[in-house]
């Protein structure tokens, strides 16, 4: 396996595809636990957030995360 120093040489379009090569081999392997169980349950609070008409649009939503970083 190449080492970081020799990843680091590649050019950006190559260190690229080798990480989407690799993210799409953890995605195959069954045994990964990628995801922490706190971002299902998210995901499931926001789809039924979305579903009972409760979503902000993306214009809202950056407001409100750009009002919250400049604390």
């Amino acid at each position: 396996m190449p080492d970081l120093d020799t990843l680091s040489r590649l050019p950006l379009a190559e260190r690229l595809a080798a990480m989407e090569s690799l993210w799409d081999s953890l995605c195959r392997d069954e045994a990964a636990d990628l995801s922490p169980d706190w971002h299902q349950r998210v995901l499931e609070r926001r789809l039924a957030e979305r579903d009972n008409g409760q979503h902000r649009d993306w214009e809202t939503a950056k407001r409100a995360l750009q009002t919250q970083t400049e604390r």
